[in-house]
């Protein structure tokens, strides 16, 4: 099939979740909106992630995966009739950078008579995707998900661009002394930094103020913090972090969704920490953000 040379009018961009990957596919509506201006594009989006997006100016508007109604008894009948609703808008382009049966699903269930899907798309989907953008296992998210613009015929960005909101910061929250953030919660088993760690990166700070961000087990980490911490774990909402991390001279991470919105505001602040995962496929994008893997800290492009 030709690559897409005339704007299509109406873009739907299947991408619900999670954090990270939601960030990752930024580039890509930067991409499109500067190409084709005009065109309307529409993401599909789980609502905790909404805050993101609505403010990017190649976003004309959210459609909301309410997941979780979807859930228990009934919950089919409820997706059912969810899905009918996605031909509603009728878009001339579906994407879908999930790259799973249920995204998959989405995207036809639209009716857009063109979908680019990824070429290694799980559980079926690609026979879902009328065409396939070319990626390899090695690459990192960001250009997994950039290279659907060669099917579009856009050409890829020298630097990927992310449009991200300022955020507002919490109320009681002083940006009057300066501070360092420290990130330690990430999902999956031994990726989150113990309280230990954290105890003893806040004693090699000090007196530098040191602010604990994110959303974990609180009770694993209530210890007596040194008089240089803060602590607003679980205090913050998505746009609240975003500002916090805006303000921050330098930001220590997990593996998480927030290390990849720290290292997409401040690339050149953030130290992301890799325990165990492989930060050439999923730590930060950009060449000049730090990494600690297997106690060397160097630089993404080192």
């Amino acid at each position: 099939m030709k690559e897409i040379t005339k704007a299509p009018g109406r873009i739907l961009l299947v991408k619900p979740s999670s954090l990270g990957d939601v960030i990752h596919a930024l580039p890509v509506v930067s991409a499109i909106h500067r190409h084709w201006p005009e065109a309307e594009l529409r993401w599909l989006i789980h609502p905790a992630w909404r805050s993101l997006v609505e403010s990017h100016p190649g976003v004309s508007g959210t459609l909301l995966f309410p997941r979780d109604k979807f859930r228990g008894p009934g919950g089919w009948l409820r997706s059912l009739a969810w899905l009918r609703t996605l031909s509603d808008w009728k878009p001339d382009l579906a994407i879908d950078l999930q790259g799973l049966l249920r995204s998959a699903l989405f995207a036809r269930f639209s009716g857009a008579p063109r979908i680019i899907g990824l070429s290694d798309a799980r559980e079926g989907a690609r026979l879902m995707h009328g065409e396939r953008a070319i990626v390899s296992g090695t690459d990192h998210a960001v250009n997994r998900y950039l290279s659907v613009l060669d099917r579009m015929g856009i050409p890829r960005p020298d630097r990927p661009e992310f449009e991200l909101p300022k955020g507002g910061l919490p109320e009681g929250f002083s940006i009057r002394q300066p501070y360092v953030v420290i990130h330690p919660y990430a999902r999956g088993q031994g990726k989150s930094l113990t309280a230990q760690m954290i105890q003893a990166f806040s004693e090699g700070a000090s007196p530098l103020r040191v602010v604990i961000v994110g959303r974990g087990d609180a009770e694993a980490v209530q210890v007596e913090w040194p008089g240089n911490v803060e602590d607003w774990s679980n205090r913050t909402v998505l746009l609240e972090l975003t500002a916090i991390l805006r303000g921050a001279s330098f930001i220590v991470s997990s593996d998480s969704g927030p290390m990849h919105l720290a290292s997409a505001i401040h690339p050149e602040r953030t130290l992301a920490i890799h325990l165990w995962s492989d930060p050439l496929k999923v730590g930060p994008c950009f060449p000049d953000s730090l990494v600690w893997k297997n106690g060397r800290v160097s630089r993404v492009a080192g």
